[in-house]
C-alpha cells in the first residue's frame, strides 16, 4: 500500500470521526481493494471490517449493479474510473447487502491524491436511499392515480401551490370551451339498471378523454351525462369534437352488436376570455373556468342537433377551415338578451 494511504488509514483520530457518520465510508487502494471500512458501511450493508478488509467490491462483497442491471464491477466501475481519471462521480446503483437482498444507494466517489497531487487510491461515500426511492415510487403512483380525478389545469394548480405557496388567481385567458351532452339521457337512464349505465358513461367518457387529450385539450369536469373541456386553440376543439363523433359511430356499432340501444350526442363549442378561479371551501377546492363564454358554450349544446357540433360566431372566427361549417342563423339562447349566430357541422351520414 502506498505509505500515503497507509498513513491516512492509520490516522485513528480519522477514523474516529469517519466512524461517526451515518453514511457508508470506505476507502480503496489503486487495485480497489478496501483498506477503510466506517461503522455507517459495516450498519448500511451488513459486512464488517474484518469480512471486507483487502477485498474488492466484487469478490461477492457489494457487487453493485446500475439502474439496469448492468455489474459494474466488471465494466463500468465508478472507482475504477475514478481513479484513472481523478475526478468526481455522483451515482444511483444498488449494492447486494449481506443477507443477499439489493438496495438503492446515492454514491459519491472522490479520487484521494498524495502531496503532489497523484492518486493513491479513492474513497467512497454512499446512502441509503430506499425509503427516498420508495417514497419516490408512491409520490408518482399516487400522482397518476389523482390525475384520474382532476383536470390538468387543477393537477398543475395544486402542483403550484405546494411548491411556492400560492397561486394565481382569476387569470383571465381567451380559451375555447367544449360542452358534450348524450341526447335524451333521463329518459334512458330510468330504462336501464346503474351499472349498464355507469359501464355506458364510462366507455363514452374514455374514448372523449383520449380524444381531448389528443387535441392538447384538458377536461375541466364531468357533469353527470356531460363533459366539459376546455383548449387553449379552437380548431383542435373542433377538430377533437369531430374524431369524438367518428368515434361515436364505432361506440355505437359495438352496442349493437351487443343489442344496447345507440347514444346519440350533442356538442356546443364558444370562444372568448374566461376566468380561471379556485372555487369551493376551505375544505375543498376546485380550479375551474367560469364566465359569459362558459355558460354561452353550455347554452348552444342545447339547442345543438343530435350527432352535431354546434359553434358560435366567436369560435367560427378562429376557424381555419371555415367552408365545413353552415351558418344556422341568429339563435335566441336561454340568458342572453341578444341572439347570436350559430354555425353547425354535422358529418355525413
Amino acid at each position: 500500500m502506498n505509505d500515503f494511504l497507509l498513513k491516512l488509514v492509520s490516522d485513528k483520530q480519522l477514523a474516529f470521526m469517519l466512524d461517526i457518520i451515518f453514511d457508508g465510508i470506505y476507502i480503496v487502494n489503486l487495485n480497489r481493494e478496501i483498506v477503510f471500512w466506517n461503522k455507517g458501511a459495516e450498519k448500511i450493508t451488513g459486512y464488517t471490517f474484518n469480512e471486507v478488509k483487502g477485498r474488492k467490491c466484487s469478490a461477492n462483497i457489494l457487487n453493485h449493479i446500475d439502474e439496469n442491471g448492468k455489474l459494474l464491477c466488471k465494466s463500468g466501475c465508478p472507482l475504477t474510473h475514478c481513479i484513472k481519471t481523478g475526478t468526481n462521480i455522483v451515482e444511483k446503483i444498488y449494492p447486494l447487502h449481506k443477507s443477499g437482498k439489493r438496495f438503492p444507494v446515492l454514491t459519491h466517489v472522490a479520487p484521494i491524491k498524495d502531496n503532489n497531487e497523484v492518486v493513491v487510491g479513492a474513497i467512497e461515500v454512499f446512502r441509503d436511499v430506499s425509503k427516498e426511492e420508495d417514497f419516490r415510487i408512491i409520490q408518482e403512483k399516487f400522482n397518476g392515480f389523482i390525475q384520474k380525478y382532476i383536470s390538468k389545469n387543477t393537477y398543475e394548480e395544486i402542483q403550484k401551490q405546494v411548491k411556492h405557496g400560492k397561486s394565481d388567481l382569476n387569470v383571465i385567458k381567451d380559451l375555447t370551451i367544449l360542452y358534450l351532452d348524450i341526447v335524451g339521457f333521463t329518459e334512458l337512464s330510468e330504462n336501464i339498471d346503474p351499472n349498464t349505465i355507469a359501464e355506458l358513461l364510462n366507455d363514452l367518457f374514455g374514448i372523449c378523454d383520449v380524444i381531448t387529450r389528443e387535441f392538447h385539450g384538458d377536461i375541466d369536469k364531468f357533469i353527470g351525462d356531460s363533459i366539459m373541456a376546455t383548449f387553449l386553440d379552437a380548431n383542435d376543439a373542433v377538430e377533437a369534437s369531430k374524431k369524438i363523433l367518428e368515434a361515436l359511430n364505432h361506440l355505437n356499432e359495438n352496442r349493437e352488436n351487443n343489442d344496447l340501444c345507440k347514444i346519440q350526442l350533442r356538442l356546443g363549442i364558444n370562444s372568448g376570455n374566461v376566468v380561471q378561479v379556485e372555487v369551493g371551501t376551505k375544505d375543498r377546492k376546485d380550479y375551474t373556468v367560469l364566465g359569459d363564454v362558459v355558460n354561452t358554450a353550455s347554452r348552444i349544446q342545447t339547442i345543438a342537433e343530435p350527432n352535431s357540433i354546434y359553434i358560435s360566431e366567436s369560435t367560427f372566427a378562429r376557424l381555419k377551415k371555415h367552408n365545413e361549417f353552415l351558418l344556422v342563423g341568429a339563435k335566441k339562447l336561454k340568458g342572453k338578451k341578444e341572439s347570436i349566430n350559430v354555425y353547425m357541422f354535422k358529418p355525413k351520414s
